[in-house]
């Protein structure tokens, strides 16, 4: 049976973020998950193997729930962990806090900061403070490392050299429990790898899956 594609968007956007990169994988049963940070939330539930292909945070909200069927993840500026520990290089907890104690009050001013950093416009709709508040906390405290180890999930890591959220240091060492991680680095693209480049982005799923196959 052929995989489908299940799409995780990450914090601070909506499906809509897989709109250029779908369209280019027409050869495949497409899923799309929605948070709700912008509208109604929607967990699709795959009837057939599926690999997830996920953005930035969606990869945590992918790890904590893996769906029946999980057949490998494609994780497009993912990672397991996303704040700082003795044993891993990434962002600094207190970073986290500011955007957590500020989103409550004013969530249009975060997600405008935030989207004009990595160079994205912020969805359409109401935003949902409370969803917002409560994925920020879940990145600024998840580390879901040891589970990643555990399921031995075969894995492509997709990164770009130039994503001013993730430091250098953190995207070479998320995934680094599982045996086999695949990984590549585009040389000119950001934190929107999949709008950046959707071409290139497609051409690695299209081959990540065929080693599924």
């Amino acid at each position: 049976m052929p995989l489908s594609l299940l799409f995780c968007h990450g914090w601070g956007f909506d499906a809509g973020v897989w709109d250029p990169l779908a369209a280019l994988l027409p050869e495949f049963t497409q899923l799309r998950d929605d948070a709700g940070y912008f509208g109604a939330s929607a967990a699709p539930v795959p009837s057939e193997p599926v690999l997830a292909v996920t953005h930035s945070f969606g990869t945590m909200r992918l790890l904590a729930a893996p769906p029946e069927g999980l057949a490998g993840m494609v994780a497009i500026n993912g990672f397991d962990r996303f704040t700082a520990a003795p044993d891993f290089p990434g962002t600094p907890a207190r970073v986290v806090d500011r955007m957590v104690s500020a989103v409550a009050q004013e969530p249009e001013t975060v997600l405008a900061d935030f989207h004009a950093r990595i160079g994205s416009a912020v969805p359409m709709g109401e935003p949902d403070a409370e969803r917002l508040q409560a994925s920020l906390v879940t990145m600024r405290d998840g580390d879901l490392r040891a589970i990643v180890g555990q399921v031995r999930l075969p894995i492509l890591s997709l990164q770009g050299a130039h994503d001013t959220l993730l430091p250098m240091a953190l995207r070479e060492t998320v995934f680094a429990a599982v045996p086999g991680v695949m990984r590549r680095t585009h040389p000119d693209a950001g934190h929107l790898l999949q709008r950046e480049d959707p071409g290139w982005c497609a051409d690695a799923i299209r081959s990540f899956a065929a080693t599924l196959a």
